[in-house]
Parts: C-alpha cells; structure tokens; sequence
C-alpha cells in the first residue's frame, strides 16, 4: 500500500499531510453564557448567606470563641498581640474592652453582609426580568472590556531602536516600456487575488476562490488569523497598492488576536506572520506590525520548553502546550521547522532588546554542531526528548530545505561578520555537492534524496529554490569557487525550467523524477499537481540579479502566463492537480504564499534592481524581505562573531 500523498503547503517548508481542523470546536459540551451567569449569580447569592449565617450563630460572652482563623481575612486590623493570643492555629480574645470591641467589629460586618446579600438578590431579581438578547449584551460589553484591557496590557511600548539604513522601498520602475507593461500585468494579477480575498475570505487564513468562501488549514489551528492579510502586506507595499495595505493594516490593529486556543504550526506562523509583520513593519515604519510580531513571538516560546531546547512543530497559543507532527518519525522534530527561525528571531531581539530570542536560535546552533553528521550531512529528523537524529533521510527540498537557506541568510544579514554560520553553511553545501548532486543521462543537474545510504533520483519543486540559493552564496565562498557555485545555481534554474517546459501547461509538478529515460517528469500522479508555488521563479530572480541574462526574465514571463491562464478564475487564482492534463481540475486554494512570494518575486523579476537590493535586505523563506543588520546597529552581544 503506498504511502498517503503528501500535500507540501507553502514554499521552502515541510510537506504536512492535509490533517484537517482540530475537531473539538469551543461551543461543544459547554452551557450557553447566559445561562452561565443566571447561574453564577445564585451561586454569589448562595455563599453570601452561608456567611451571612455564620456570623447570625448565637454568641456568647460566656463562652470563647474560636473563629477558625478567618479573622486574619475578614478582620484584618485585628492584632493578636493585643489582648490576645494564638493557640495552635486559633487566635483566643481577651476579655472587657477587647471583646466590646470584637462585638462591634461583628455587629457592622453582620450589617455589611446583610446589605451585599440584599443587594445580591435585588441584582438577580432584575437580571431575571431582562429579555435574553439583554442579558447577551451585557454578557458582550463585559467580555469587550476585558479585551481591551489585555490589549492595553499587551501593547506596553518597545524600547526605541533606531532603523537600519533602508534603500530601495519605493523604486524600481523599468525604463523598457514592455518590461513595465509586464511588470504591470503582475500587479493586476495581485490586485485581483486581493479584491477576491477582500470580498470573499476577508479575515480567513486563506480563500477558496471557486467555492468563494474563506479557507484554513491545520498549520493555523482552528482560528481566523487572516494569513493571507499579513503574508500580502509587504508585496502590497512594493508594488504601490497602498490604499490596500491600508485595509490590512486597519484589519490587524483592530482584529488580530494572538490569544485564541488554537494549536499552529511554530515554523508556519513564524515564516509568514512574524516574518510578514516585520517585513511590513520596516517597509512603512507603523508600529502596529512591530508590537503584534513581538506579541506572537511571546506566545510562540512555549514551544521551546523541551529536554534539548529544540522547539515543538505546533504549539498551543492559549496553553503554551507543544507537540510534534503525528508521522514525523518517532516524535522528531523537522531539521526546516526548527532551522528556519533564526532571522526573524534575531530581529525580535534587536527590536526588543530583549536576548531570549536570539539566545533560543543560537542555542539550536550549538546543539547541532556538536552532533555527529552522518556523511556531513544533516538529517530531516531529530528528537527534541533525546537530541537523536531520527531516521537517516537528508533533502535539501522538502524537510531540510530552508535550514540550509538560513545557514547562509544569517551570514548575509549580519553583514557577513557571522562566520560561524557561513562555515556551517560551506561545510552542509560541499556534503550536498558529494553525496546528493547529480547529472542526469541527459545532461542535467538534479539535486536527489538520501535515504538511508540510498540516493533517490527525486527532486521536488520545492528544491528549485536551491538554485538561488546557490547562486546568492556565491560571493564568500571557499577556495574562489564563486564561478563554480553560480554556475551551479544556473544549471539548478535550467532542469527546473525543464520541469516546467515538459508539461501541457508549462507549469512545473510538485515532484520528478531522473530514471532511464524518465527526465525531469512526474510519473505518480500525486506528484503532477501545482498549487502556485514560488521556487522556480524565486531562482530565476536569484539568478536574474546576478548575471541579467535575458532568458531568466523570458522563462519567468512563460510562468506568469502559464499561472494567468490556467490558474486564474473568477474568484482569484487556484492551483491544479494535473499539470499534463490539456483540461485541469482546480484544487480550489489560493495560497497565501501565492501572494507572498510568487506574485513578489515575479514582479520582482521586471523591476531594476534599485528595488529591494540584495546588499540592503534578505529575504526570509517566505520572501518577507529584512534589512541587513550592519555591526553599528546591532545590539546582540552572545555570539562573539557579532562583535
């Protein structure tokens, strides 16, 4: 029986299985509120007369008594070392003057308590006349005030940090008419998944553009936290859509409520909203992005309280309590889950001034670079109880993918004084060179799987971002092979073109194979699907930056028109499940990584490089773009190559 199919959810990340919501909504097996408070307030009315009859008992002055310590509360200026004295727990008055006065103390609070009783009752009396709509409202206003009240807790000033130097925000515009008359069609096309988004999934994770109702998946638990709205936000910006941004940041400030029970992905939300909130933050200064990141970040650290410090896949945001994936071998945590936080983290610490984040993602760091690496290198799987690799599967695609992307980007984003990182970066890229890069018969490069001594003849559409990568980490590496590691990265960018000129809708598949004859094709048919991801075109941007050859452009024009003509309908954009097919079904998602990344690094692809330039910003693996933090600005003092 063949494994279930695996649906990669966004780019550069794990393929999680489609598990769907969490099945135990909040209404379930609880009492409707204002049945809640009816019953609440007899139980207020209950107690107050339980004490009200204690303190009715008959007294005596004959006899003494023994209050069972609830002077201490009820009576609290009463002083035992005048006229009285503990005795095993029970304060024992004197007599004369001293009890006269304990007689009064007790005569007001009987009267104290007969009023709160009567009181309590008329209260009820007048809750029971009112209409339930009534009592609902009520119920409202009192639960909107405690929310305000959190958020004013919550939204307590950052400390001032001043900005790094930022270049390139407002920029970009082709002088070639038909370079900007393309670079303006991929601004429609973001306009039009927006407005759809706005008008039919407005506050959902995602939209269903044929359905045209809003859409989730498990990697954002059980609540509405309008991924799409913060993973949009920055390329929004860029490409001038500013009343639009405008919308999305009104529907954050007033909407985006990070203390739900709902249990999420760590990486996903990391990546795409504290990536997404910083990004969005830096390009328009609003402060709003900066406390809701620094907000989340708080409710995201739960997640790191295990035995090895490796952090849990999904954390609750309520309860703090974490877990792994179901099928990730053994309870392992996943090596691109845990190795992609990094630059978000470091940026929270320079925002915060506050060290725990960027201590949290050096102490993962350290942790990996003691343990052994079978054949250098790292495999997918660890186990966050015992700090064990769990089975030996090393991919640079699914799994791994994007810890290997942020070895180099931390280098890159600490204005390449982070050796540390860069040499971990070198040491894992030449590993991948020996043990998993290969030519096909045809002649091209792939880059394939290890599995347990077993190179599979794979690679996934998520490893076409590795093309870029190689190409971005070109400049700095070892022994003068910058020539070699660009043409390296050219050679990724021209099989995965192939991948996508080999199909009926020159879309690439999720996955292909390179066996006998079979080159750069799916051959299962749960690999044929497409689902608007960004790697290919991520590369051919990468690899446009670096040389502007013409054919990057002209490749990422047939992607653009491929994506308008199949993909786009009505409602939005949607993926489709048979790139070989001459007429596709749809899968009815418009992803927020479509918005965040495909739709950016084309437009991107027909801009000058004045935009958004690789010596000012990194971007991180959702292409959430971070200003480079250079050495005057830093604030992080932990890792002696930041000093």
């Amino acid at each position: 029986m063949s494994a279930p199919a695996l649906l990669p959810l966004a780019g550069r990340r794990l393929p999680a299985l489609n598990l769907g919501a969490s099945s135990f909504p909040h209404h379930r097996a609880t009492l409707r509120l204002s049945e809640k408070f009816i019953l609440l307030l007899i139980l207020s009315a209950f107690i107050t007369l339980c004490f009200g009859a204690f303190f009715f008992l008959p007294d005596s002055s004959k006899h003494k008594r023994f209050d069972l310590g609830l002077e201490d509360v009820l009576i609290p200026h009463v002083d035992a070392s005048k006229g009285g004295k503990h005795l095993g727990g029970f304060l024992i008055h004197g007599q004369g003057h001293d009890e006269h006065r304990h007689r009064e103390e007790e005569e007001r609070l009987r009267n104290k308590i007969r009023a709160d009783h009567e009181k309590a009752l008329e209260e009820a009396k007048e809750k029971l006349k009112k209409s339930r709509d009534e009592i609902q409202a009520e119920i409202q206003t009192e639960k909107n005030k405690v929310v305000q009240e959190l958020k004013k807790k919550d939204s307590k000033p950052l400390p001032p940090v001043p900005l790094p130097n930022l270049i390139g925000i407002n920029s970009g515009e082709p002088a070639d008419p038909d370079i900007r008359e393309k670079r303006n069609k991929i601004k429609e096309m973001m306009k039009h998944a927006w407005d759809n988004y706005r008008q039919y999934g407005w506050g959902h994770n995602e939209l269903k553009p044929i359905a045209r109702k809003g859409h989730s998946t498990n990697i954002f638990g059980n609540s509405q936290m309008g991924a799409t709205i913060v993973d949009a936000l920055d390329t929004l910006y860029i490409m001038g859509l500013h009343d639009e941004f405008r919308e999305g940041q009104e529907w954050i400030d007033k909407n985006l409520d990070f203390s739900v029970n709902s249990e999420v992905s760590v990486f996903e939300v990391n990546i795409r909203f504290i990536g997404g909130l910083l990004a969005a933050y830096y390009l328009s200064g609003q402060e709003v992005f900066k406390i809701k990141a620094v907000q989340l970040a708080g409710k995201l650290l739960p997640a790191f309280n295990t035995p090895t410090g490796i952090p849990w896949a999904m954390v609750n945001l309520k309860s703090g309590v974490g877990r792994n994936w179901g099928w990730a071998s053994a309870g392992s945590s996943i090596l691109a889950e845990f190795g992609t936080l990094h630059m978000e983290f470091v940026h929270l610490s320079y925002l915060t001034g506050d060290p725990v984040y960027y201590n949290k993602v050096m102490h993962i760091r350290k942790l990996l670079q003691k343990m052994d690496r079978p054949n250098g290198l790292y495999p997918n799987y660890l186990n966050p109880r015992t700090g064990r690799w769990g089975q030996h599967h090393t991919s640079v695609g699914g799994l791994g993918d994007s810890f290997y992307e942020y070895l180099l980007k931390a280098w890159l984003m600490s204005d390449k004084t982070d050796t540390e990182a860069r040499k971990m970066y070198d040491d894992a890229i030449e590993a991948i060179e020996k043990h998993l890069i290969r030519k096909s018969n045809g002649g091209l490069t792939f880059i394939g799987e290890w599995k347990n001594g077993h190179l599979e003849r794979k690679m996934g559409h998520l490893t076409c971002f590795a093309g870029g990568m190689f190409a971005l980490g070109a400049d700095g590496s070892r022994d003068d092979k910058a020539g070699h590691y660009l043409q390296l990265g050219a050679e990724i960018a021209h099989t995965c073109h192939e991948s996508y000129d080999r199909t009926t809708l020159k879309l690439g598949p999720e996955a292909f194979k390179f066996d006998g004859g079979v080159e750069a094709v799916a051959v299962r048919q749960n690999e044929k699907y497409y689902i608007l991801r960004p790697e290919v075109i991520e590369t051919y941007w990468y690899m446009w930056r670096f040389t502007h050859d013409p054919k990057y452009r002209q490749w990422g024009w047939e992607a653009t028109q491929a994506i308008d003509k199949y993909c786009r309908v009505s409602g939005g954009f949607s993926g489709v499940k048979d790139v070989y097919s001459s007429s596709p079904t749809y899968d009815d998602v418009q992803q927020s990584f479509f918005l965040a990344e495909t739709l950016k690094y084309l437009y991107l692809l027909f801009s000058n490089d004045d935009l958004l330039p690789l010596d000012n910003w990194v971007f991180n693996t959702e292409a959430h773009p971070l200003p480079v933090l250079h050495l005057a600005n830093t604030t992080l003092s932990g890792n002696p190559a930041y000093r």
